[in-house]
């Protein structure tokens, strides 16, 4: 089901991100919502992050604080009916072409009172494909206002530099350098914010993040990675993960196809090492 007018396909190619509000159904917003929040209470009895609940800086059973679900459609039937068969599939299909792959989910809480910043990046350098088609869609799952951190998204900058997410010396922080953000153009920064239900949509190379969130309430944004079939992945960061990288619309393709731009490359975590881009960003940053 084709779900998408030419005018948002010239848009997502000319800007390389869609904002489509109250674009899912209230009953899977319901639904997922209902999931997201037995996690927020099965994680009261936590004291430290375990496989599928990663906690943030502060967390406690009288004030959880959950920085993401990883992986979400690996720890619930709901989320892996809505990753792999559900309507967002559909949009996947209608910006990528038949054959999809699903490559991995995640749920970003975004706690109330402070949940973390996330810098300015690109999506593509943390885990590389052959070509630049992936895409990630995004579900908010309740109304997200201007102070509740929505995504920001630099328009057009999916056909502009590539950044190696590396300081000076080469050091991997997952971000880009003050000096690199300084040169991005103010005129041209979106804030997606929007009702719940509403979905937002960024290639792999917008550069892309959100501010930490100030106010009393959660944002849970519920995210998606799909790519072509023929966008092959590069390293091993996704090679432990229940349904990573599973076709689900199409077929596997006779050939690869390369994109003649070299992509930068993250570092070698190898299998199952890699945690959150929280993580990497509050590590290296601070």
């Amino acid at each position: 089901m084709h779900r998408l007018t030419d005018s948002d396909r010239a848009a997502y190619a000319r800007d390389g991100y869609l904002c489509l509000e109250a674009w899912l159904s209230d009953d899977w917003v319901d639904r997922l919502s209902a999931v997201a929040d037995r996690f927020v209470d099965r994680s009261r009895a936590l004291t430290e992050s375990t496989a599928d609940i990663l906690l943030g800086p502060g967390h406690s059973a009288e004030h959880p604080i959950l920085r993401r679900i990883p992986q979400t459609v690996a720890f619930d039937p709901l989320f892996e009916d809505f990753g792999l068969r559900g309507p967002v599939v559909d949009l996947a299909e209608d910006l990528l072409g038949p054959d999809v792959r699903f490559h991995h989910s995640k749920l970003n809480f975004k706690s109330g009172g402070g949940g973390e910043e996330i810098r300015w990046h690109q999506d593509i350098p943390f885990w590389p494909h052959s070509n630049y088609g992936p895409l990630t869609i995004g579900v908010y799952l309740c109304d997200v206002d201007a102070d509740m951190a929505p995504m920001g998204v630099y328009a057009g900058s999916h056909r502009e530099t590539l950044h190696t997410l590396r300081d000076a010396d080469g050091a991997w922080t997952g971000a880009l350098s003050d000096a690199e953000a300084a040169r991005l153009e103010p005129a041209r920064l979106r804030w997606l914010s929007g009702p719940r239900g509403t979905v937002t949509v960024h290639n792999c190379r917008v550069v892309h993040g959100s501010r930490a969130n100030t106010s009393p309430r959660m944002r849970p944004l519920l995210l998606h990675t799909y790519a072509p079939c023929d966008a092959i992945p590069l390293t091993r960061i996704m090679d432990p993960v229940k349904f990573a990288n599973v076709i689900v619309r199409g077929r596997s393709p006779a050939y690869a196809r390369f994109d003649a731009e070299p992509c930068p490359m993250p570092p070698d975590w190898g299998a199952g090492e890699y945690s959150s881009i929280f993580s990497v960003q509050q590590e290296k940053l601070g």
